[in-house]
This record gives C-alpha cells, structure tokens and sequence, in this order.
C-alpha cells in the first residue's frame, strides 16, 4: 500500500500563493530596473507531491518546448530546495538584446553560446533570487545560494538531474509562468522545496497569518 505523502491545507496554500505574489512582484520590478522591460508573472501554482513525480510532472509541464535552457540553482536555509528557471531554448538570443552597456551588464566572450549562458544566467540570478529572497524575508528567514549553472539547448525529459531528493520524500512545487511581452519570451519558474523545509513552511504560515488576526 502507497504511503501518503504530506500535505497543506487550503489556507496554507493561499496564504503561500499571497506570498509569491509579493515575491514574484519584486522580482519583476528587479528585473524591469535591469532590461527596462516588465516581466508579466502568472498567478502562482502550487502542488505537493513526491520527489519520484518530480521528473514525470516537470516533463510534462514544458512538453511545448521541443528543445529547452535551463538555469539551475540551489538554495539552504530552513527553506531548502532547488529552483528552475525553464526557457525555450532560443530565448537566450533574444534576451541578449535586452541587456545593454548602459546597465553595465558586461559579457567575458563574443561567443553567442557563452553570451546566451551568460544573459540567462544573469536574468535566472536576478529572478531566482529575487523569487527566493522575498518569500524567506517574509516568512522570516534567510537562504544562501549556490552558483546557477545553465544548460542550453537541453532535452525537455532531462529538465531534471537525476537523484535530485530521495524518491520518497515530499516536495512542493511552486511554479509560475512567466513573459516578456516586448520579446515575446516566455517560459517557466520552478521552485522545488525539500520534505525538511515542510513542518518549517507551515509553522512559518502560521505565524505570518497570526500578525494579521
């Protein structure tokens, strides 16, 4: 017999979603201040589920893309988890031209390969840990990160490395979609948080709703 998996409730989910939203928000502002284009953020989507679904749902949730680039980032703090930044995998170019010498954006080759890594790894920092810093402040914490790594031009079945958590464990899956209107890119923001950071999300959930009771 298949064991349950955790979950959260209704509340919890909605109260998790508001918290995107703000985290989300700051990270198209952030974003906006470096390209000077918004970014439009869809409504977060939240999913528990176990870490052996992992590979099976990501998959399926960019089926559309024939070929992807991926920004890959990890992150520790009470909330652990991994985040992943999914594009079409021609989106890089066009994201070059959004970053110009006028931000001082700076590229260490006139290779296009090491130039669209460099432009998503740049967008995916600023996304990610936009994403990711908001949501830890208001539920009062911190994270560090690790250094993105970015693939590009990747299978859409390889999305995820393999041994990402123990097949058993829970994970929460947050994700959003996200767009460029001006450059017609879009793509998607996966947050993927470990079973530890579970009992540690809702505690914080907790006291988040209790400052406005």
């Amino acid at each position: 017999m298949e064991t349950e998996h955790p979950s959260i409730s209704d509340e919890e989910k909605d109260t998790l979603q508001e918290i995107m939203n703000i985290a989300f928000g700051k990270a198209a502002a952030e974003l906006a201040e470096v390209i000077n284009i918004f970014v439009v953020l869809s409504v977060p989507y939240i999913k528990v589920l176990k870490a052996a679904e992992l590979p099976d749902y990501l998959r399926n949730e960019v089926r559309d893309f024939s070929t992807i680039s991926i920004v890959e980032q990890n992150f520790w703090g009470k909330f652990k988890g991994s985040a992943f930044l999914v594009f079409p995998a021609d989106a890089g170019k066009a994201l070059i031209t959004m970053l110009d010498a006028e931000h001082e954006i700076t590229f260490e080759s006139g290779s296009m390969e090491i130039l669209e890594k460099e432009t998503l790894m740049e967008v995916g920092n600023i996304l990610i840990g936009a994403c990711v810093g908001k949501i830890t402040e208001l539920l009062g914490d911190a994270v560090t990160y690790s250094p993105p790594t970015v693939v590009v031009e990747n299978r859409p079945g390889d999305i995820l490395p393999e041994k990402l958590f123990d097949p058993e464990y829970t994970a929460i899956v947050m994700k959003t979609v996200f767009r460029f209107d001006e450059r017609n890119v879009s793509g998607f923001l996966f947050l993927v948080t470990t079973q530890e950071s579970l009992e540690w999300i809702q505690q914080s959930l907790a006291e988040f709703l209790a400052h406005y009771e």
